[in-house]
């Protein structure tokens, strides 16, 4: 399980292949009155994300900026896990792990990169099985199995006995089922995210909270429900394209971001497309989408969770954060912090504020 040095050199030919494909997809029927996304993509932009990604972008820039950080790879059971690993500022640093989302990628955490190292953190970010550069696992898996991936990686690869752990969207997941399965490592946790909570609880202000996720889902989880019931479907839809997929998760980049109906208000074309192209470049547009359907087959985490855990709710989320003595009932809840801007891609939209509030957190359990 030696971790060895990575740099991310993809050959032209699939960069090639990826334009030819893309030159060749055309845009279907859209109504008149689609310009402010309210039934999905819009298509307007949609073609001139298309023509500026065929005239204008460069794939070896983005190469660039992801390879600015040192990268590994180190065979953990049956997965080939890519992760950056960088070293703090200063000694005796302290160790964290952080994960990332669906349809994100390790791209979401660079720019806070920076900030946590000079603060004094070791940081490990992993490329999710099955997503960018880590390989795919045989078979669709879950949250908590990826959980015990990253324990290995943490304490057998890397050596450290006692480590911090955070994450958002598919991160949350994996990051509480290291508290609930590993807390003899984990030190603490920090989440950005709290979909569900599986406390059965009389509490008003529960019921509350998963009415209006209930409700959040029934406007925007289509998606989730064509990837957890009929993954492959849709995974091999979206392969086949690359405009399709840019299609399929620029609507998630405009509506679950603190974007105001305005896409680029957060995000360039640049960074929206070394993100995507990260799913491209390993064809793990459909082995991504497998987590979906992974997660639906283990049995979830039950009962309080004691590891301290950080939570920052940002004011656009896919779904509303619940109230703090809900989440109370679950979670060891040490720190709760509202946050003035940001959404779903918290790392990403907000590096700064992003890195100061887990900094802070963290700063506690060193």
């Amino acid at each position: 399980m030696m971790p060895l040095p990575f740099r991310i050199e993809i050959p032209q030919k699939k960069i090639d292949s990826i334009r030819t494909s893309l030159a060749a997809a055309e845009i279907g029927y859209a109504p008149g009155d689609d310009r402010d996304w309210k039934y999905g993509t819009d298509a307007q932009y949609l073609a001139e994300f298309r023509d500026y990604w065929l005239r204008e972008y460069s794939w070896r820039k983005s190469e660039a900026e992801l390879n600015r950080f040192p990268q590994f790879k180190a065979r953990v059971e049956d997965i080939d896990v890519h992760f950056y690993h960088v070293r703090g500022r200063g000694k005796n640093c302290f160790p964290i792990i952080l994960t990332h989302g669906w349809p994100g990628s390790v791209y979401e955490f660079l720019e806070a990169v920076l900030p946590l190292a000079e603060a004094g953190y070791d940081l490990v970010i992993p490329s999710l099985p099955g997503y960018g550069f880590s390989s795919r696992p045989a078979a669709p898996i879950g949250r908590r199995r990826i959980a015990d991936l990253w324990r290995k990686l943490m304490v057998d690869v890397l050596g450290y006995r006692r480590f911090g752990a955070q994450g958002g969207d598919w991160g949350s997941g994996v990051t509480r089922a290291l508290a609930h399965d590993h807390a003899d490592v984990v030190a603490a946790i920090h989440i950005n995210l709290i979909f569900y909570l599986n406390i059965e609880s009389e509490n008003a202000s529960l019921a509350a909270w998963r009415k209006a996720v209930a409700a959040a889902m029934a406007r925007g989880g289509g998606y989730l429900h064509e990837q957890q019931t009929k993954p492959q479907t849709i995974a091999l839809a979206l392969s086949t394209n690359p405009l399709a997929f840019a299609a399929w998760v620029l609507e998630k980049f405009t509506v679950w971001a603190d974007t105001g109906g305005r896409i680029e208000s957060r995000f360039t074309k640049d960074q929206l497309l070394a993100n995507i192209m990260i799913y491209l470049v390993n064809d793990a547009v459909g082995s991504a989408i497998w987590l979906y359907y992974g997660a639906t087959k283990e049995e979830p985490t039950r009962g309080y969770i004691t590891v301290p855990t950080g939570f920052a709710a940002y004011p656009v989320e896919i779904v509303p954060p619940p109230p703090r003595e809900a989440a109370e009932l679950e979670f060891n809840i040490t720190r709760w912090t509202k946050m003035p801007a940001g959404g779903h891609f918290a790392a990403w939209e907000e590096p700064a504020a992003f890195a100061a509030e887990v900094a802070d957190f963290f700063n506690g359990y060193r």
